[in-house]
């Protein structure tokens, strides 16, 4: 057993954990990003790490990476310029898309559309055509699709995506005119349909094989940088890329694959908070990563998040499989203002960013922000990252100011206490969205709070939303280099398979699932995984024959192997009245099959904290004062690096660490997990 190493870049700072497997202890850095090319920003936190853990770098065993490189590619536009090949008369499948235009009845006037990712004039179309059942009607145009590649070179595209009609039944066509790309286009990276997506639905397979495509060249080459860098500084761990829905997949893979990389940062997050949750002893939970400029929300049932089937990245929305994440623009650098037209207090979603930030950063910002209300307020010790960022008390109470006139409210505390109830009645809509609005009462489930700002908010979060205890663990602001860090390899399968339930047996069923099980976990075994050590899960997307749309439905092993359809059936009706309330008498209908492969757990140790008396007074740092309920009274700030295992903070406290700062209300208690977790009750709840 060595050292694993979780790396997780976001746009500001570089989060780097190193976790002793044997014994679980860990050591954090925190560095400045480098967006024009982020394997700096991760050599620095690298070297910096191993610096204060006292180790070489060739001790580090695994590198495990969630990045926002393939994000930041779509978000600021400098993907690739992407050919894309159609079937002839399927050249504007983008620009028709769903017909869909977001917003009310008059949401077409003022919404600006877009630009694909491919544009019309980089997109042909080849004569040939596949049937629904993958028969051939008409052959492809060998030497039509010659000319137009030929076409698309001289045009200068960087990257290639095939989307023919059917190909998800049938991928000759596709695979044939690949062939004719790498003759024409040497050099070119080609992404087809039928590999990437090969699922029915034209447009959602297109856009997601071209959104592949586009980000595809900054992946590869990013990949490659990391892993030279890393080399060169004598690390010769194989390096792992965090994938969209939590597991891992080797470098080379995910070069191969970008698409499924997207929401590689929030999966961080939320696998590594089913980590500390498994040792807290809590399967049920909801997650609430507050950072800079956004919240982002998740709900975990049984220790597994919840599964996605799209992706959405700000107007880009993609068919793959990612951790149901919903995000709302509320972070500490939300900026508070009061419309001259209304006269009400709005916050968010515009930020001040990291440059200038928060007017209490003194570096130049003026806007009022949520940190500043949190500084004003006495929450936020005017000291943060161990002494190391120091606050400027009187900026935030200047910035504030002009919300108090704005409102002709009495004090900058009034104003500072409104801006913090607005920003969490923002991220209670957010939680609302993954429990209320998904058939799940929040009250049944715990809240996991993390990231920079999110500790500071959770308690009042866990008091609206009734979710206790509110668990805090240990180095919250870079819990993703956690998640990075505790996860396992996973890889994926799938296919349509349009049948009624009448029409089909369990049989079919069970061998067509136990194909995509073995193509998945070849893959895997390829990547170094034992095949006795995996394990797949099964998931079967189905609708009543007549529906528009799918449930996707998962099934364990003992439904596969025993009942198949009959247990489809009773979890598909279950899911649907869960959703909806009602049941239909149409007969089930199978759209689509999926089987995820994973490969063991990594065996890193739970650090335990030595027992203490439940008096935290050792850890005390000094007596303060706070604005809580309407008015200025004592609070105590801890220092949580010398809290004990059953150390009670009573409220008002604060507990300040070098990543993040826990406030605990008046009324409440939090209690010190022996995994280090902080668990936040209302004083009055037993247990």
């Amino acid at each position: 057993m060595g050292y694993r190493l979780g790396v997780d870049v976001g746009g500001t700072f570089t989060d780097v954990l190193l976790v002793d497997e044997r014994t679980g202890v860990s050591h954090r850095a925190k560095t400045a990003s480098t967006p024009a090319d982020q394997s700096e920003g991760v050599l620095n936190g690298i070297r910096k790490v191993c610096r204060d853990a006292g180790i070489e770098t060739h001790e580090v065993a695994h590198v495990l990476h969630g990045t926002t490189v393939a994000t930041n590619a779509i978000l600021q536009g400098r993907g690739a310029r992407v050919g894309l090949v159609t079937t002839e008369g399927f050249r504007q499948v983008l620009q028709i898309g769903r017909s869909f235009v977001p917003g009310g009845l008059a949401g077409w006037i003022i919404w600006p559309k877009p630009e694909p990712l491919a544009r019309l004039e980089h997109t042909v179309e080849i004569p040939g055509r596949i049937a629904a059942d993958g028969a051939v009607v008409a052959p492809l145009d060998e030497d039509r699709a010659r000319a137009e590649l030929r076409r698309l070179g001289g045009a200068g595209i960087e990257a290639l995506t095939v989307s023919l009609i059917n190909s998800y039944a049938n991928d000759a066509h596709e695979r044939r005119v690949a062939e004719l790309a790498a003759e024409e286009l040497p050099g070119v990276p080609v992404s087809l349909s039928s590999r990437v997506l090969p699922e029915m639905r034209e447009y959602e397979r297109t856009v997601t094989t071209v959104a592949n495509s586009y980000v595809q060249p900054e992946v590869s080459r990013y990949v490659r940088n990391l892993d030279r860098s890393l080399s060169g500084s004598g690390i010769d761990a194989p390096l792992s890329v965090l994938r969209s829905d939590g597991g891992l997949t080797k470098a080379a893979k995910a070069a191969e694959d970008p698409v499924s990389l997207l929401l590689s940062g929030p999966a961080g997050g939320v696998t590594g908070a089913v980590w500390f949750a498994e040792q807290a002893g809590f399967p049920d939970f909801l997650t609430f990563d507050m950072g800079g400029t956004s919240t982002d929300v998740a709900l975990v049932l049984g220790g597994r998040p919840r599964i996605g089937r799209e992706t959405t990245v700000g107007d880009l929305t993609v068919r793959a499989t990612s951790v149901d994440v919903r995000t709302v623009g509320a972070g500490g650098g939300s900026i508070a203002h009061v419309p001259e037209l209304t006269r009400a207090l709005r916050v968010g979603p515009q930020s001040a960013g990291a440059d200038p930030g928060p007017a209490a950063y003194g570096a130049g910002g003026t806007d009022p922000t949520v940190t500043d209300a949190n500084v004003v307020l006495g929450y936020l010790p005017t000291r943060l990252a161990g002494g190391e960022i120091a606050l400027d008390a009187e900026a935030a109470r200047k910035a504030m100011r002009s919300i108090a006139d704005a409102m002709g409210l009495p004090s900058v505390e009034a104003a500072a206490a409104g801006v913090i109830d607005i920003v969490n009645e923002n991220m209670l809509g957010a939680l609302r969205l993954i429990s209320v609005r998904q058939g799940y009462d929040p009250r049944d489930f715990a809240l996991m709070s993390f990231g920079g700002a999110g500790p500071l908010h959770a308690n009042a979060l866990g008091r609206l939303t009734g979710s206790w205890p509110v668990i805090v663990p240990p180095s919250p602001g870079v819990l993703c280099a956690y998640g990075d860090a505790t996860t396992c390899p996973r890889d994926e399968s799938a296919r349509t398979m349009v049948r009624r339930f009448s029409t089909l047996d369990d049989d079919e069923l069970r061998a067509a699932l136990a194909e995509l099980a073995e193509a998945a976990a070849a893959r895997l075994e390829a990547e170094g995984v034992p095949r006795a050590s995996q394990t797949a899960t099964y998931q079967v997307d189905l609708r009543y024959h007549g529906q528009g749309f799918e449930i996707p439905v998962e099934v364990d092993r003992a439904t596969v192997d025993g009942e198949l359809l009959a247990g489809l059936g009773a979890a598909f009706d279950a899911e649907h009245e869960r959703l909806f309330s009602f049941l239909l008498g149409n007969e089930r209908e199978v759209i689509n099959l999926r089987v995820t492969v994973s490969g063991p757990r990594p065996q890193v140790a739970w650090r335990v904290l030595p027992e203490g008396s439940g008096d935290p007074s050792a850890a005390l740092v000094r007596e303060t004062e706070v604005w809580m309920d309407g008015a200025t009274t004592p609070a105590r700030i801890y220092d949580r690096s010398k809290l004990l295992s059953g150390d009670v903070v009573a409220g008002p406290a604060v507990v300040v660490e070098m990543d993040s700062t826990t406030l605990v209300l008046a009324g409440h208690s939090a209690t010190v997990h022996p995994s280090g977790s902080l668990l936040i009750r209302p004083l009055n709840e037993e247990g």
